[in-house]
């Protein structure tokens, strides 16, 4: 077997390119030939090589490097390039093959002479120009290979796509007629519904004619019934108007409760009718539906006349307040303002109502009317001390009472 140290110069440098040019490929790579593997081709093999013989003296970097050197195609006719191949791969017979072109290469020294050196330097060019263009070659068929497999990719692409875009076609036919179906559906329900909405108008106007109808029936047998009753009733007023005329009856006065509430007050019955006490008058004003009207400076001016008018109307408004809740009376106080352009709005007690009369008006007249607009037979009390007002107001029915009489009420 031939020794690593003893192989010639120009098999040992082909070695060298061989291994050069396929040392990145190689793993593991021992530290020293890390730094070599990122050169050149050309450049490893010039600047790396004793590193790169010395670690082929490692068995295990000698197998891996032989293993990606045989990837590399061989140099035809280039015994050389054989030796060099056998002697990193070793298989059977290697040794022979790397005996005899060392044996040819110790005879061509000989022969050349000189010469020998420059062309072991050209052989070492040619064979890294080799493994670099086998590298080359290498990588441009990796790079052929992945452009296949891209080109292959690009044209199943537009079968994908035309796949992909049928899907979606489909899709879009699909959404569609679903939105085609929906569209229909609405229309049906919105017909549906406008047919029930008509129906219901129709059934609601049938339903406000009937009910008109139904109305104007009530109202007409209302307004018949009315008729009749008030017929009647006028028929009544007029048999009782005629009766009291033929029969000369005169005009009711004083009030069927008059004699007891005299015999309470334990007096006899006055000729009159008006109440003449404090306890009479809140009897008679406690009477159901009782009416208490009161001439409102007449009873203020004799009672407190040296306070302002103003003054005298707040007073005896306030004092009222207390006899009405306990009575319930019905009651107006009316304040002569004739000869006055304002009208002054004051407070009152709950049930007690306050009135002027109107510019040119006295307040008498005013109070004549209310009288005057009285029911007979109905309890109405005129609280004065004017005589003249006092007999108009007795001739229409009412009771008078003196002003001191009430004052004495109010306490």
């Amino acid at each position: 077997m031939t020794e690593v140290d003893q192989l010639p110069e120009r098999l040992r440098v082909r070695v060298v390119a061989l291994v050069a040019a396929v040392l990145p490929s190689v793993t593991p790579l021992p530290a020293t030939l890390r730094k070599v593997a990122g050169f050149a081709p050309a450049r490893r093999a010039r600047l790396g090589g004793q590193p790169i013989w010395d670690a082929l003296g490692d068995d295990d970097f000698r197998q891996h490097a032989a293993v990606q050197v045989a990837a590399v195609p061989p140099r035809d006719d280039d015994r050389l390039d054989a030796a060099a191949r056998a002697w990193l791969v070793r298989d059977d017979g290697w040794h022979e093959v790397v005996t005899a072109v060392v044996e040819d290469l110790g005879r061509a020294e000989v022969d050349t002479g000189g010469g020998a050196a420059e062309l072991e330097r050209l052989e070492a060019r040619a064979a890294a120009l080799q493994a670099e263009l086998a590298a080359t070659r290498e990588g441009h068929a990796e790079a052929l290979e992945e452009a296949r497999a891209e080109h292959k990719v690009l044209r199943q692409r537009p079968g994908r796509a035309r796949a992909d875009l049928r899907a979606v076609e489909e899709e879009r036919d699909h959404a569609v007629a679903e939105r085609d179906r929906a569209v229909a559906e609405a229309a049906a329900a919105t017909a549906r519904a406008e047919a029930d909405v008509r129906r219901a108008r129709q059934q609601a106007e049938e339903a406000e004619r009937a009910l008109a109808a139904a109305r104007r029936d009530g109202r007409t047998s209302r307004d018949q019934a009315t008729v009749r009753a008030r017929y009647l009733l006028d028929t009544v007023l007029e048999a009782a108007t005629g009766l009291r005329r033929e029969l000369g009856l005169p005009a009711v006065e004083g009030a069927p409760g008059d004699a007891v509430e005299a015999e309470l007050s334990g007096g006899s019955a006055p000729a009159s009718s008006a109440p003449a006490t404090v306890d009479t008058l809140e009897q008679t004003l406690s009477l159901p539906r009782a009416r208490l009207l009161v001439d409102g400076y007449n009873v203020s001016k004799q009672t407190w006349g040296s306070a302002t008018l103003e003054a005298q109307r707040s007073r005896l408004v306030t004092a009222l307040g207390p006899l009405v809740a306990r009575t319930g009376a019905e009651t107006t106080v009316v304040f002569d303002a004739a000869a006055s352009t304002a009208r002054t709005v004051m407070p009152a007690p709950r049930g007690v109502k306050v009135a002027f009369s109107p510019e040119g008006v006295i307040a008498d007249d005013v109070i004549r009317q209310l009288v005057a607009a009285e029911p007979r037979g109905r309890v109405v009390v005129v609280v004065t001390s004017d005589r003249a007002l006092a007999a108009d107001v007795a001739r229409e029915g009412a009771r008078v009472v003196p002003s001191p009489v009430l004052v004495g009420l109010l306490g």
